[in-house]
Order: C-alpha cells, then structure tokens, then sequence
C-alpha cells in the first residue's frame, strides 16, 4: 500500500468498493498519528487481513517522536554523562569545568528528529498494512470521518469495525494578563530551541518545567523557575521535590514556589518561529517579586485536543468531563456511544497523560477491535485496561532522575489503605558508591498492611530510571513481601536497595 491509498477496496464505477461498502473504507481509522495511534492501528490489523488507516495533519510519530519525549531526552543525556564524569575520579580531572558543546547537543537533537521529516515512520506504517491520510480530522457521523487537507479539500472515510480517537493534548497557557500577548515559549520551543536564551523564566513545577530547566541551565542559561504549589513535582513524595530543588539551587537556578504569575510584560513581542526566542526582553511578575528574561517557558499543564472532533455528529455533545477529556471503560470504548466502535486511546482519554501509557491503552484498544471483528469473547487480561488504576509508572529525567509507581504514601490514605511506609538512603548501598562521588538519592516502599503487597514505590537519584520496572511489576503483580524477599539482588548493584528496605521494614523471626 502507499501513503495515500484510496481503499483498501478499489471503487467500482458508481464510487463504491467492489465489496458494496462506500469507497474509501478500511476495517480500522485511527484519527491521530502519534504513538497510541500508530499502536492501536497495528494491533486491530496484525496477522488478519484487515485494514487500517492513519489520519495525521502534522508528522506521523505524533508529540513524543518530535516535540516531548525524544528531543528533550535527547537534551538531557549530555548533561547526564558530563554531571557523571564531573563525580568520577580518573575523569573529572579530564573534564574540569567543561560545559557542554551546545552545537552539537543540539544537533545530536535535531538528528533524532529526523529534522522533523516523519518518511521513515510513514514507511513503517506501510510495512504493517496501515495506510496513511494526510489531514485533520474529525467525526462526521457514525464510523465515518471527515479529512480536511491543507489545501482546503475534504475527503470522506468509513470504518467497517472501528474508529480510534488519538488526538493528545496541546501546552496550556493560563490567562494570565500579557501571557499570551508575549508569544512565550511552550514544551515545542524549549525541546526544539535552536538557541539559549541568556536568561530565562520557567513558569511552573511540574514535569516539563522541571526537566526544561535541567536542560536549560545545562545549556548555559541563567533559569528563574516560579512555581504555584509549595514544592517541585507535587504529584510525587514531597522528598523527590526536595531534592530536585536543592540541586536546582546549586546549580544557580533561582527557584520561587508559592508564587503566582500575576502578569506579563513584553514591549517587542515577535513570531520569529518554534524554538527561536519571540522578540525582546519580557517581565514577569509574581506576588512581591519580578524578573525580567530573555524568554518565558509556559510549563503549566495540557488541554485535550477534544475541540471541533466532530462529537456532535454521534450523539457525544456532551460526552466529555469539565476538563475536555473524553471519558472511556476499560476496553477502551467511549463512554455513551452506541455499538461498541468508537475508541479512544492516549492522553485525550485523561487517564495517565505518558506516551507509555497511552501505547499501552492502544494495545489493549487494538486487541479489544480485533476480538470484537472476529467475534470472540473479551474474557481475559489482555482487553482490559488496569494499570490505569492506581499502577503508573513514570520517570522525570530531572538531575537526579525521579522514579515512581502506584500510589504516594498520601495518595494510599486519601484511599482509605491502611499502609506503612519504609524508606532509606540510596547512598548507603554499595551500587550507588561505584556509580559517582558524593551519590545522593533516596528510595521509598509504600505498603498494603492487610494485603503486604506493594502499593507505590518512589526511587530519587542519578540512574534510578532502571530501578522502576522491577517496582512496577511488583505493584501491578501484587509480589507479597515474603516473595520479594527471595528476589535477591545482584551484588554490587544498586538494585540492593530492595534488600535495605525490605530489611528496614522487618527482620524474618
């Protein structure tokens, strides 16, 4: 199949496929061609003679091939392995105060990229039978979506089994007087920047303004990060924030928590392009306090691209919560649609705004359509969705990395379980030494007292990201302690860590 293929069907003369469906028809449309489309389009077609198509009016491989995952993850590694060698006798005597080669950093980023040509994700798409559409979008009756291309014109396609909403989210931008008049910079400037502003103003603290301001300074900017919540990183143990914000503050960054954005000030504002800086010197305002920076950073949070999808034409006028997403069950069926065709999969769902959850949601979805076309049953782990449910892990790629999974000690209690939490030094295990000089991380256990099963586990520091899917499957396994005990750890690791809390919660008698 090529790119654009009509159908999977070729049209007879009147405009209908041979096979008496209108044409332009595949067994499977997906609207959206990031990760959870790509996903879902691929597990309702695989090893059938099905057919899917994608429909993307940007670049197939969505935000986190272009615009989040992989370019700011791109941006972070340099910083990681030049920090490393800076606390590793035998190197940092090499590196001295070295900075980074900024030009090249940011090259490294645009080759991961692609440079922003998607040819190599539109031919995977081709190699597993999905066809690709280029356009925006939108329901316009049941299994039937509407296309419009960038030349104005509209085309028509139909769903034989199934229709997957994958649309995501946009950057936020509160309405903050001056804001939006000062053009700031959202997630696709800063992970797609092509210069470093000398100084600038990050407003917010969670993920993204904590992991664009690790880059940001790493790069050689002079950072003010203001953040509304009392502390960094408020979805996770207080702890990981603490930390995250000591290193921020020996690193130079000027950090503001408990400080609302009043308003905004930019005399010169100017639409010079993603990733350039947006005109002259702009002034935030917070509270008792201002700055005046080169460029301002909006980290505040996402909106669902749930705006004019067509929902009206199926009866969903209402259909979604007071934030915009669209709810789903576990199947991930619409909640109120009729007949079991429409999906939703990814972050315009509101379950777990992550690229990996949003894959995982897609799997399940596709695997819900494939059973549903061929008539078997849903019975069974593989069609439902659970790891939504109190289950998610997450890495924040700040410096140190934060780790985590489930529920926090607080987020367990708010839930009514009973648990008991352990914590313990990361430093102290011997893993951790080998790594670099003057380690610090900490590692947490929240625990079911009646079940004694993992609930949540929290792990700060250089290189925990490794250390989180051992916690996961414990969680989502529900692993009894005693069990846990018998998983011993590789000596000198810094999965040992497991050994110390489980030590630290009790000794066996």
């Amino acid at each position: 199949m090529t790119a654009a293929s009509a159908s999977a069907s070729a049209p007879a003369p009147d405009g209908t496929a041979q096979s008496g469906a209108p044409a332009d028809t595949w067994d499977v449309v997906v609207v959206g061609g990031g990760p959870p489309g790509e996903n879902a389009a691929q597990y309702a077609i695989q090893g059938s003679d099905r057919t899917a198509v994608i429909v993307e009016a940007e670049l197939v491989g969505g935000e986190c091939s272009y615009w989040a995952c992989m370019p700011s993850k791109a941006l972070l590694r340099p910083w990681n392995v030049l920090d490393d060698a800076r606390h590793m006798p035998g190197v940092k005597s090499l590196v001295g105060d070295r900075g980074l080669d900024v030009a090249a950093v940011l090259e490294r980023r645009d080759t991961i990229v692609n440079h922003h040509d998607d040819g190599s994700q539109v031919q995977w798409a081709n190699g597993a039978g999905i066809d690709v559409v280029r356009g925006r979008g939108r329901l316009a009756g049941e299994r039937t979506v509407e296309v419009t291309a960038a030349d104005g014109s509209v085309r028509t396609l139909h769903a034989r089994h199934a229709v997957v909403l994958a649309t995501g989210t946009t950057a936020a931008v509160p309405p903050v007087p001056g804001l939006r008049e000062a053009l700031p910079w959202t997630s696709r400037d800063v992970t797609n920047q092509h210069e470093v502003p000398a100084r600038v103003a990050v407003v917010g603290g969670g993920v993204v303004a904590c992991e664009a301001t690790t880059w940001l300074q790493a790069l050689g900017s002079q950072v003010t990060l203001i953040g509304n919540a009392p502390g960094l990183l408020p979805r996770n143990e207080p702890f990981a924030g603490d930390l995250v914000r000591q290193r921020m503050e020996e690193l130079g960054v000027t950090v503001h928590l408990s400080a609302s954005v009043d308003r905004v000030e930019r005399a010169d504002a100017r639409d010079t392009g993603e990733g350039h800086v947006h005109g002259g010197p702009v002034t935030v305002h917070f509270g008792d306090g201002s700055v005046t920076v080169d460029e301002i950073l909006v980290a505040t949070g996402r909106v669902p691209a749930s705006r004019d999808i067509g929902l009206d034409t199926v009866g969903l006028t209402d259909a979604t919560d007071r934030r915009g997403y669209l709810p789903v069950d576990d199947h991930l069926t619409v909640t109120g649609a009729q007949g079991d065709w429409l999906y939703v999969v990814g972050d315009l769902n509101g379950r777990a705004l992550l690229t990996h959850m949003g894959k995982y949601q897609a799997r399940i979805a596709g695997a819900v359509i494939a059973a549903r076309a061929e008539g078997r049953s849903l019975d069974g782990p593989w069609y439902r969705d659970t790891a939504d449910h109190d289950q998610v892990p997450q890495v924040t790629f700040t410096d140190p990395e934060v780790a985590s999974v489930g529920l926090s000690e607080q987020d367990a209690r708010d839930k009514g379980v009973d648990v008991e939490a352990v914590e313990y030094d990361l430093a102290s295990v011997a893993g951790t030494y080998l790594l670099r000089e003057d380690y610090r991380g900490r590692a947490k256990l929240v625990i079911d007292r009646a079940a004694d099963v993992l609930v949540g586990a929290t792990f700060v520091g250089p290189d925990v990201a490794e250390l989180l899917h051992s916690a996961t499957v414990a969680v989502v396994g529900r692993v009894p302690l005693p069990t846990l005990w018998h998983a011993v750890p590789s000596y000198p690791t810094a999965s040992e860590i497991w050994l110390r809390l489980l030590e630290s919660r009790y000794s066996p008698s």
